[in-house]
């Protein structure tokens, strides 16, 4: 979804949660301003507008939040009187508030948590099980860790309980970061947190440990919950004694909030995905009770990759070329595939480019593809029959034929791509997956 339309969807929202104000349906209004919220911190974080209007967009944000938090007190107290929007109550609500605002709600936790918001996926990737091609046990892992336990809760009592920790390991570009896309699409119920180091690393003395504290603590609240960790090993890598000490004490809070004690996990599964695992902590590693590689694509899904990244465009490739792709790409990722792909498919747009003569065909209009017209201009050699000189320039937008991507495209592009993966970090692999891990 785009930012213009997450940043008018919040805006909705707000409208909507005034309007229950205002008629006195208060939990509903609460529901919509904290939803709100998550969709104005999702358009801060990914929206490309200047600073003054993400400042203006948070100020709104902390009204809506205040007037949130008194809502929220005004339900759990269950008070005769409702609150006026706006009004600061009587003085008798306003010393039993500072009585309980000292013990409820902390400013900076608050601050912290805030700003751990905008990890929260609000907009699902719209990536299903289906468009990842290959990695079959994967999928049945993560299914079994997150899906089977939301649908089927009575399956997993007593001593039968859900996986906490599942890392995904494996060469650059195979999809790691794709298949945790589909688990946030997938999992509709759980609430996805997606962090980076740069979510959690602080340059003040003591804050980075108390976002890892508040991260989980967002998590239990939120709960079923997914926390997925991308380049896991930037941030719990091996601890030793020339390492900083703000390092060191991520690293530990991390170890205490997965599986101390007094910290209730149910309901919270932690993904981690890198490229690089025996670089991980020991006890990091121990806390990630699956650990499941994800190699490089087999042949019969590296096929099902040409097809899935085609997609819908116009292509005359049967199945015999889909696998004679395959065949050739031994070796490549799936994001080298997909570079192979995209580079295919600017052939026909370069064609036109440089194309100097064009003929009129029958097709599909580019306006309605259900019409077909006979006024299509597509580029040909100046020795066709019906060739007219002419330059791209020339041809109105709306009467160009697009030209099909052809197995002569896909090889041209093929010829220029090299894999990006190299021997001695899949023999890495490879033994750490006998040492630790179990093949995805």
């Amino acid at each position: 979804m785009a930012t213009g339309t997450i940043l008018q969807k919040a805006i909705d929202l707000v409208t909507k949660a005034t309007e229950a104000d205002k008629n006195k349906d208060y939990e509903n209004a609460l529901k919509l301003y904290e939803h709100a919220v998550e969709y104005f911190l999702h358009a801060i974080k990914y929206d490309a507008q200047g600073e003054r209007a993400k400042e203006s967009i948070r100020l709104k944000c902390q009204q809506y939040l205040d007037r949130a938090e008194k809502l929220k007190d005004y339900l759990k107290k269950g008070k005769k009187k409702p609150v006026a929007a706006g009004s600061e109550g009587s003085k008798e609500d306003k010393k039993s508030d500072s009585g309980d605002s000292d013990n409820d709600s902390d400013p900076d936790k608050k601050k912290l948590q805030s700003r751990l918001e905008g990890a929260i996926v609000v907009e699902k990737p719209n990536v299903k099980w289906s468009d990842v091609a290959g990695l079959d046990l994967a999928k049945e892992a993560l299914k079994e860790a997150v899906i089977l336990p939301i649908r089927f809760p009575h399956f997993f009592t007593g001593k039968r309980i859900p996986w906490k920790g599942i890392l995904l390991f494996g060469p650059p570009g195979t999809g790691k970061s794709y298949l945790a896309k589909a688990v946030a699409t997938e999992a509709n119920n759980s609430n996805f947190l997606s962090v980076s180091s740069s979510d959690l690393v602080s340059k003040w003395l003591g804050e980075s440990e108390k976002l890892v504290k508040n991260l989980f603590e967002l998590a239990r609240a939120r709960k079923p919950s997914i926390i997925f960790i991308d380049e896991v090993d930037s941030l719990c890598s091996s601890r030793s004694d020339n390492e900083s000490e703000s390092a060191r004490r991520i690293k530990t809070e991390f170890l205490v909030q997965m599986q101390g004690v007094g910290n209730d996990n149910d309901g919270i599964l932690v993904l981690g995905a890198t490229n690089i695992p025996w670089v991980l902590d020991a006890a990091i590693r121990r806390r990630f009770e699956k650990r499941i590689y994800i190699p490089l694509p087999e042949e019969h899904a590296r096929a099902t990759m040409f097809k899935l990244h085609l997609g819908n465009t116009s292509h005359n490739l049967n199945e015999d070329d889909f696998k004679k792709l395959a065949a050739s790409t031994e070796g490549y990722s799936g994001a080298d595939i997909s570079i192979i792909v995209r580079d295919a498919l600017m052939q026909p747009v370069r064609l036109v480019q440089t194309a100097t003569h064009f003929k009129r065909v029958s097709g599909p209009s580019p306006k309605d593809a259900s019409i077909i017209v006979s006024d299509l201009l597509t580029p040909c050699s100046p020795g066709d029959p019906g060739a007219m000189e002419m330059n791209w320039m020339d041809v109105e937008g709306d009467k160009l034929y697009e030209p099909p991507v052809t197995m002569k495209h896909m090889l041209k592009s093929l010829s220029t791509t090299r894999p990006t993966v190299n021997e001695e970090d899949l023999i890495k692999l490879d033994k750490f997956k006998e040492d630790f891990g179990q093949e995805g």
